[in-house]
């Protein structure tokens, strides 16, 4: 057994916790925020997204993701959608690119007319549908309430110590045989020479979110338009997505210039969270820009309708990007491990 010290309380952080707690390791966790992590972990839509995933290692890791995210959210009680996904096409370009996927792998997702779609989501938009390619593999989180739940179950299931409103600037103090450095988009407290080094810049995104919908209504599948077509590099290899992306650049070229596409995934209490757009670089505005939310909820109304979509609550959130790979990892010194 191994002492393991863990940096961030986020997502990845407490991932690798739960890893070395059931490997039966002792972990230690700390976050510099008070109660629970407050940064891209809890500022994104939930979703766990295979179908975003190009074939092979990507895929494959996120089909394992999927399923340790179900075996622990079970563990701890949870909640969580299991309703799938449903890319919805309303052009050409849109149904030729959901079909070529369809033909490549049925075993991710399958094409359904429109009336399937409509059967499975009272939420689309029946005006001008041909039909959408759905997802059976893709889950639906609530962000904020798994982030600040976990803790408790690990500490009470494996005994995982964590440390909140504690900042790690030494790692060498916490005198563990290994720390995990999981700081998402901190680049500067530790290593800033190895991040600068490693190609990572930074993303930011602008979220809305409803008030929740009444009566219990539910979204079922997470949907998705045509502009998510072009962004997730799993459909790099359709043969129908240079059209597609020949038509948004004329039709929505501010779309472009901003990384729009835009998704709707329904929290626990029944809330929809919606976005995103996407501003990379290491020095980004503080402010959110109107325009982009506007962008937004204008090509949202193009496929999705909800029984109240009064908007609730803004923001954005910051997560790490590397251009050219998936994950970065960054063993700085003996012992110390970046993620």
């Amino acid at each position: 057994m191994h002492t393991v010290a863990i940096v961030g309380a986020g997502v990845l952080g407490l991932a690798h916790a739960y890893a070395y707690a059931k490997r039966g390791h002792k972990v230690r966790v700390y976050e510099r925020s008070a109660q629970r992590a407050v940064g891209a972990s809890v500022r994104n839509f939930g979703m766990i997204w295979p179908i975003g995933q190009p074939a092979g290692e990507m895929a494959n890791m996120a089909l394992l993701s999927r399923r340790l995210w179900v075996e622990l959210l079970d563990a701890a009680n949870l909640p969580y959608s299991a309703a799938g996904s449903l890319h919805l096409a309303y052009h050409d370009d849109e149904v030729a690119v959901c079909r070529d996927f369809a033909t490549a792998e049925p075993d991710r997702a399958h094409w359904c007319d429109a009336a399937e779609v409509l059967s499975l989501s009272s939420a689309a938009v029946p005006d001008g549908l041909r039909g959408g390619l759905f997802s059976p593999h893709d889950l639906v989180v609530d962000p904020s309430l798994t982030i600040a739940s976990l803790p408790a179950f690990l500490t009470e299931k494996y005994g995982v110590q964590f440390h909140f409103a504690q900042a790690v600037t030494n790692p060498h103090d916490l005198q563990a045989d290994l720390v995990v450095v999981c700081s998402g988009h901190d680049f500067e407290t530790l290593y800033p020479q190895h991040f600068h080094d490693s190609g990572l810049t930074r993303c930011k995104l602008q979220m809305l979110r409803t008030a929740p919908q009444p009566a219990g209504w539910k979204l079922g599948p997470a949907l998705a338009g045509g502009l998510t077509l072009q962004f997730y590099s799993s459909f790099k290899h359709c043969p129908g997505l240079p059209a597609l992306k020949r038509r948004f650049a004329t039709e929505l070229p501010d779309h472009a210039r901003w990384g729009i596409h835009v998704m709707a995934s329904q929290t626990a209490d029944g809330s929809i969270t919606l976005g995103d757009s996407h501003e990379y670089g290491l020095s980004l505005d503080v402010f959110n820009k109107e325009e982009i939310d506007d962008l937004i909820l204008a090509y949202l109304g193009t496929f999705a309708r909800f029984p109240a979509p009064a908007i609730a609550q803004r923001w954005h959130g910051v997560y790490a990007k590397h251009f050219d790979k998936p994950y970065v990892l960054i063993e700085p010194e003996l012992g110390v491990r970046v993620v």
